[in-house]
């Protein structure tokens, strides 16, 4: 029902903006003089995408596999003015994810304020759409767990999004980018859960052609959303319901050309009197066929340094872009352990992924 509300408050909030605009038109030429329906859909932008396939997977003594849906997403821009924007997304396989309003305050791009829920700017995958991603699984482990997309159990399952407010721009002829966020630090569709506010900021560098520098880091506050007698396996002492220390800090590259892509970060965070640090390095390489590219990752991320929570992944595939943004992909992963409910246990697990994407702008 929350989920619901969320929803029909958001569809209002982009039918409210819609008749803004156009209100706001009608104030300096008269009715006669607007065709509604075409002000109304030069203002409006429409996207989505769906990701879907199978997966096989032997993990311990068992063999799992299925076909599955993972992300239908659409969300629809409205352009209100030259500088007033609005955005609803919502996929169709889990919640409503974001909805905000940006308005540039610059003439140019230097300063825009963003107000709503959206993707936090912590480590340089997060804010990139799984669109992009080359990884099946999307982003690396230390991604997943640092930026609350949903392996830490003290946070929950928030896609790397929060509720707050962002400033954000660029200068230098769009060669450094800037972002400054106070965000509740609880999630998405929820209020905060304890007093304090989570502070993010985010920098980058793009000091030659393709090459784009970040480095990012957060200051807050979390608050344990576990239920009573439950506890994480990786923070074992943050009670349920308790307010604890949540720092995070990454550097990172991004680096695009012809001959191959590639983005590689390191990754630390502070939970309480826990350490956790990582590193990955994903790349993408063509392979003379058009759209035919081959992918490989490897990823390393420790849970909790004290207790010695270390995991080693490696992934291989291949991906063809047959459409535009769209894309079939077949991958192999392999890790060296895996988290159930009450342990951490280092044993080796692999799956085959296959995905078919599709995405229109």
């Amino acid at each position: 029902m929350k989920n619901k509300n969320f929803f029909a408050k958001a569809t209002l909030a982009v039918v409210l903006a819609i008749f803004s605009s156009t209100a706001a038109m009608g104030q300096q030429t008269s009715s006669a003089d607007i065709d509604w329906l075409k002000d109304v859909s030069d203002r409006m932008q429409l996207h989505g995408y769906a990701q879907g396939g199978y997966n096989y997977t032997h993990k311990g003594n068992a063999n799992t596999n299925t076909f599955e849906i993972k992300r239908v997403l659409f969300w629809a821009n409205a352009q209100i003015t030259d500088r007033w924007s609005f955005l609803f997304m919502h996929d169709f396989s889990s919640v409503v994810q974001e909805f905000y309003t940006d308005y540039r305050i610059t003439r140019n791009k230097a300063l825009t304020v963003r107000l709503g829920q959206f993707k936090n700017g912590l480590s340089l995958e997060n804010p990139l759409s799984p669109t992009a991603m080359e990884a099946i699984d999307v982003y690396s482990e230390g991604v997943t767990y640092l930026t609350g997309c949903g392996s830490d159990p003290l946070f929950g399952v928030q896609y790397g999004r929060d509720l707050g407010l962002s400033l954000f721009g660029e200068t230098n002829n769009g060669k450094l980018r800037y972002e400054l966020q106070v965000m509740n630090g609880q999630g998405i569709n929820k209020k905060d859960g304890n007093p304090e506010k989570d502070f993010i900021g985010r920098i980058e560098y793009r000091p030659a052609k393709g090459l784009n520098l970040v480095a990012t880091g957060q200051i807050g506050r979390g608050h344990n959303i576990l239920a009573d007698g439950k506890k994480s396996v990786y923070n074992p002492n943050i009670k349920p319901g308790e307010n604890y220390k949540r720092n995070r800090w990454t550097v990172g590259f991004d680096y695009k050309s012809k001959a191959f892509n590639a983005h590689g970060e390191y990754l630390e965070g502070y939970d309480a009197d826990v350490t956790s640090r990582g590193a990955y390095l994903t790349g993408a390489v063509p392979l003379g066929i058009s759209g035919l590219e081959f992918v490989g990752s490897y990823d390393y991320f420790n849970f909790n340094t004290t207790l010695g929570y270390d995991q080693h992944k490696a992934i291989a595939g291949f991906q063809y872009w047959f459409f535009k943004k769209c894309r079939f992909q077949v991958q192999y992963v392999y890790m060296s352990a895996y988290r159930t409910e009450t342990a951490f246990i280092k044993d080796s697990n692999h799956a085959v992924m296959c995905q078919m994407q599709i995405r229109f702008n």
